[in-house]
């Protein structure tokens, strides 16, 4: 479990949460209850509603409190002195490299992370919205969070249209609540408009990214297709999990424990 104390990160988790928070309130009282009170989809949509609020809480704080991979320091201090050595020619063959300002060894496709100030196994970028790096750890819980954050979006624009095209003529409510069920229902539209928008891209990039097996820092450096070719699937499964498919939606652990339990330092230093 790690949190990382940077002011805009946790101003961006409380930003988030705050979202989905409101957006769950206008569903619920203000269009649900508010436009089918008496019809059976209310407590379905409840249910619904809520039971992807929980995943998107639950993905969310396993993408911000699970360590993404962090890269140990070594217990003494190393000598990089005979780093062109004989003796560290199996680091460079298998592209290992050194780290100055962790002063270690890092395993391949390894970065260090300025706000977070060490490195990251496989580090993507580190994401403000989850105030920590997406890495090797905890990249299929930010997936998820995507996912979930994208079809809350699309769920809430969804009830807004229903709500407005079907308005419930046994429901009298005084102009004022009129008035205020059509502002909220306006700002959700735009908010999950905005987030649906932003998210999907992010999603997209990131699916990119797993795909074609380069991370978005391997991209910027231009490092090119240098790994040898993978199927998709198996490329989905070394983030997910070799569970079935079906369980990557969810956000429990990882099935690929023996993967992820690996030892990240274990070259002899």
């Amino acid at each position: 479990m790690t949190f990382i104390k940077d002011p805009c990160g946790i101003v961006c988790v409380l930003v988030t949460y705050m979202a989905v928070l409101y957006a769950d309130y206008v569903v619920t009282h203000w269009i649900i209850l508010q436009t089918m009170p008496n019809s059976l989809w209310a407590p379905f949509h409840v249910v619904a509603f809520n039971t992807i609020v929980f995943l998107l809480a639950m993905a969310h704080l396993k993408a911000v409190l699970l360590d993404p991979g962090t890269v140990p320091l070594p217990q003494i201090r190393i000598d990089f002195s005979d780093l062109h050595s004989e003796k560290n020619y199996n680091h460079e063959r298998e592209e290992w490299t050194m780290c100055t300002r962790c002063e270690t060894y890092r395993p391949p496709r390894a970065h260090h992370c300025r706000i977070c100030k060490r490195c990251i196994r496989r580090m993507d970028h580190h994401c403000p919205w989850i105030n920590n790096c997406v890495g090797e750890r905890n990249q299929k819980y930010f997936l998820q969070f995507l996912m979930y954050v994208c079809a809350l979006a699309v769920y809430s624009i969804v009830l807004i249209v229903i709500s407005w095209l079907y308005p419930c003529e046994d429901c009298h409510v005084d102009v004022s609540q009129a008035q205020s069920r059509m502002m909220h229902s306006v700002l959700l539209l735009l908010e999950s408009a905005l987030f649906g928008l932003f998210v999907i891209a992010i999603m997209v990039d990131q699916m990119h990214a797993i795909l074609y097996d380069e991370t978005a820092v391997e991209a910027v450096q231009q490092k090119g297709p240098y790994r040898i070719h993978r199927p998709k699937m198996a490329l989905l499964a070394e983030v997910c999990g070799r569970g079935h498919p079906m369980l990557w939606m969810l956000p429990c652990t990882s099935l690929n424990r023996k993967h992820h339990d690996a030892p990240l330092l274990s070259h002899d230093v």
